[in-house]
C-alpha cells in the first residue's frame, strides 16, 4: 500500500520563498555577468549598471526590509537563530552599501567590480537563508504561512495559486527597475519604426526568463528593414536599455500603445 502525502501550507510557503529567492538571485547574477561581458565587447556597462541598481532598489532591498520585519523579527526571539539572524542583518547593511557603491561607480572597472561584489554577497546571503534560517524557523514550529500572509516582497508569486502572479520586470529575469518614469525621448534616440511589421510577439503569458529568451530570439531572426510588435503587460522601458547595451545602433524602438493595461512596442532592424 502506497501512502501519498500532500504538501501543507508550510511546505507551499517554503517552496514559494525558494522560488522567489531563485528569481532574485538569477536576475542579479544575469545583470552582473552582462556587465562583465560588456567590457569584453568594448561596450559601456552603464546602461545595465542603471538597470541593476534600479532592480535592487525596487525588489532586492524591499525584500530585505520585509524579511527583517517578519522572519528576522521572529528569529531574534529564538535561541537557535538569534546569532545567525544578527549576522544576516549585518549583511543587509552591507548589501545596501554595495548597491550604493555600484550606483556611484564611474569607470568601467569600478562598475564591473561593484557588480561582482554585490552579486557575490547576495548569492551567499540567499544560500544562508535557504539552507540555514528557513529550516531552523520551520523546525522551531514557526507558522510561516501565517507570518508571511500577503507578503509579496518575500513570497513573490502566490504560494496558494497555480496561476502565476503578474510578472514583474522587463523580461530579463524580472528587473523591476522602474525606468518607465524616464523621458520617452531616450527611447526615441534609437530611431522610429522600421520597415514592415512581421507580426506580434505577445509575452504576457510567459514567465520572465522565457520572455527574455523569446524576445531576443525573435529579434535575432529579423531581416534588415523588418520589425515585430512586442505586446506586454507593463512598460518594457528597461528592455530598451538592455537592447541599447547589447545591440547599440542595431535596433529601432517605437511605442504604439502605452498602457495602462497593455503596452505595444515596435522593435525593428534599421
Amino acid at each position: 500500500m502506497t501512502t501519498q502525502t500532500t504538501a501543507g501550507p508550510q511546505d507551499a510557503v517554503l517552496a514559494a520563498i525558494h522560488t522567489h529567492h531563485g528569481r532574485l538571485g538569477r536576475t542579479v547574477s544575469d545583470h552582473a555577468v552582462t556587465i562583465a561581458r560588456s567590457i569584453d565587447k568594448l561596450q559601456s556597462p552603464s546602461a545595465r549598471q542603471a538597470v541593476l541598481v534600479a532592480f535592487c532598489a525596487e525588489e532586492v532591498l524591499p525584500h530585505a526590509a520585509a524579511e527583517e520585519e517578519t522572519l528576522y523579527r521572529v528569529a531574534d526571539t529564538l535561541p537557535a537563530t538569534r546569532l545567525l539572524v544578527r549576522a544576516m542583518r549585518d549583511e543587509h547593511i552591507l548589501l545596501r552599501e554595495r548597491v550604493g557603491e555600484l550606483e556611484q561607480a564611474d569607470t568601467w572597472g569600478e562598475i564591473v567590480a561593484a557588480a561582482a561584489a554585490l552579486n557575490a554577497l547576495f548569492q551567499a546571503h540567499l544560500n544562508k537563508e535557504n539552507e540555514l534560517l528557513l529550516p531552523a524557523l520551520a523546525d522551531a514550529g514557526v507558522d510561516l504561512a501565517v507570518l508571511l500572509e500577503g507578503m509579496h516582497e518575500i513570497l513573490g508569486e502566490s504560494a496558494e495559486s497555480a496561476e502565476p502572479a503578474e510578472p514583474q520586470g522587463c523580461g530579463c529575469g524580472g528587473c523591476g527597475c522602474g525606468a518607465r518614469d524616464l523621458a520617452a525621448e531616450d527611447a526615441e534616440g534609437a530611431g522610429g519604426g522600421s520597415g514592415l511589421v512581421v507580426g506580434e510577439l505577445d509575452v504576457r503569458r510567459l514567465v520572465p526568463a522565457q520572455r527574455h529568451a523569446q524576445i531576443f530570439a525573435t529579434f535575432g531572426e529579423l531581416p534588415a528593414g523588418m520589425a515585430f510588435v512586442l505586446v506586454n503587460d507593463h512598460d518594457p522601458k528597461p528592455l530598451y536599455y538592455q537592447f541599447a547595451a547589447e545591440h547599440p545602433g542595431e535596433f529601432t524602438w517605437e511605442y504604439t500603445e502605452s498602457g495602462p493595461q497593455v503596452w505595444r512596442v515596435r522593435i525593428g532592424r534599421p
